[in-house]
Order: structure tokens, then sequence, then C-alpha cells
């Protein structure tokens, strides 16, 4: 019996080194596909409606994901598991519908550099839930975030609408509070079984919230251009079922302040697909602000406690 211990000790290692890199890998996806997400919505809402158009995505990434999950786990959640879920689903996904409703009047990437907040907003509320410190590192790493953030809000340009910028911030609040209560809930072992419960929770919220605002009396089927669909069917399959799940695992398993600079690297990425597609101009202060936000990422990550 004692001489598999070591053996046993050793796997157990492995496990947990084998869990580390999946969660960095899923980290690395939400780096780039939810940055690129902010430019799938913007095209989106050009001829559907916001709220309606985060519901369809949500459901059919739901009713997609759920079945499979469920088979793989060979049970039915508890009572407990979807009142976790139904928690965090309504936060996280209609945060995500709200940002839609944003962009109705801001910019693509101004509406990333406003979701750069969520690190601001994540530690705040983690600080006051868990009772958790920063370090001067940590704190530096968000500091200096910020002031990329600030350097590349030349971005917008012009006019930007004070209601749908507060509406996005709004929006970045409840985010963040759904990450941390992801935390704290009950939600099921498997990451994608509790991606796929979220996504029917939440998706019938937004459908909820978008009869109660009447926007099903303003969609019109053959209105809706075909960039406008490609964009929906972008959104549902690599923004929610393989980008959100690849955030329930890695929320889970790294460091809040660690998972946090997913919302520095979303408007660099933002920024570039922004010139890249529709041609924005990218100036030096741009330039200059991407350089500070992944020395940011950088700073936080290296510099990181470990996950609690």
């Amino acid at each position: 019996m004692q001489a598999t211990k070591p053996v046993r000790g050793k796997e157990k290692t492995e496990l947990v080194r084998r869990a580390g890199l999946v969660a960095w890998v899923c980290l690395v996806i939400v780096y780039f596909v939810w940055g690129s997400t902010y430019l799938a919505i913007r095209i989106g809402v050009e001829t559907m409606p916001p709220l309606l158009m985060a519901a369809a995505r949500n459901l059919i990434a739901g009713i997609i994901l759920f079945p499979v999950a469920l088979r793989r786990a060979r049970r039915w959640p508890t009572r407990a598991e979807w009142a976790g879920t139904a928690v965090v689903g309504v936060l996280l996904l209609v945060a995500n519908g709200v940002v839609g409703l944003g962009e109705k009047s801001v910019p693509s990437g101004m509406a990333a550099l406003l979701v750069a907040t969520v690190p601001l907003w994540l530690l705040g509320i983690d600080a006051g839930l868990n009772h958790a410190r920063l370090g001067l590192a940590p704190l530096g790493g968000l500091l200096l975030g910020l002031t990329g953030v600030a350097l590349l809000s030349g971005l917008g340009g012009g006019h930007v609408s004070v209601t749908g910028a507060l509406t996005i911030l709004g929006a970045a609040f409840m985010w963040a509070l759904g990450t941390i209560m992801a935390r704290r809930g009950t939600l099921p072992a498997s990451p994608a079984l509790a991606s796929g419960m979220e996504m029917l929770i939440g998706g019938a919220a937004l459908l909820t919230l978008s009869g109660t605002t009447g926007e099903f009396s303003s969609l019109h089927l053959g209105q809706i251009s075909a960039r406008s669909w490609w964009a929906l069917a972008y959104l549902t399959v690599i923004g929610s079922i393989v980008a959100f799940s690849a955030y329930g695992i890695a929320v889970r398993t790294l460091p809040t302040a660690t998972v946090a600079t997913y919302a520095y690297v979303n408007p660099v990425i933002a920024v570039l697909l922004g010139a890249l597609i529709l041609g924005e101009h990218l100036t030096t202060s741009m330039i200059a602000g991407g350089v500070l936000i992944v020395g940011a990422v950088v700073l936080v990550v290296r510099r990181s406690p470990p996950s609690h």
C-alpha cells in the first residue's frame, strides 16, 4: 500500500497541471473570441432588435449544449444547481444582451473599452463579499490597464451617447456580479452542463425582457440583412457555446484577478478588428494604449495570488 502513495501523488499532481493548462487555454479563447464579439454584435443589431438577438443566440446555444452535457453528466441537476445557475445565467447573459442594447448608439470598439471596467467592478465586489485583499502588483496592473484604456478612448472620436455608455457600464457591473456568484453559488460539477443551463435560463429572461420592451413588434424578418444573420450564427456557436463554456472553466480554476484580465485584452482585439475590417484609423495613442494594456495583463497574471 505504501508503495502506491508516490504514484497516486504523482497522478494527482499531473491532473492538477492538466486542469491548470486547460484553464489557461480556455482563458486565451475568451481573450480572442470575446474581443471579436463586439464587432459581431454591432453588425447584428444593425437590423435585429438587440435583446431579441441575444435571446435567440443564447436559447439556441443552450438547446444545443444542454442535452449533450446532460448525457455526459448522466444525472439531472438538483434544485440547488438550477437555482445557482439561474442567478448566474440571468446576471451574465442579460448583461450580455444589455451590451447589444448599448451598441445601438455606441461604436463596438468604445463598447469594448467601457466593458474594460469589469476588473474594477469584479475586484471591488470580490473584496466586499470575500474580504479579499489586493496586493500592490495587481492593483498597479489594474491602474496601468485603465491608463491604457484612457489612451484608447480616442477611438470613439465624436459624440458618444451618454445613455448608451451608462447602459454598457451597468452591464459591466452585472457581468462582474455574475462572475462572483459563479464562484459562490451551487453549480453542477460539469462546466458544460452549467453553461447550458445558464444559457437556457438567461435566454428565457432575455426573451421576456424583449417582449416587455416591445421588440417583437419591431421585428421584421424580411428586413434582416444577410450579414446580421451571419453575425447571429457566429455569436451563437463561437461566442456562446465555445467561449462561454471556456469562461466557465477559467472562472472556476484561475484567480479572480487573472480572469479579470480578459477585459483588458478584449478592447485590443476589438480595436484591431475595427481597423482591419471596418477601416478604422489607428493612432499613436491607440497603439500606446494597447501596449499598456498588454503590460497590465502580464503584471496582473504574474503577481496574482493562488486561486482559493
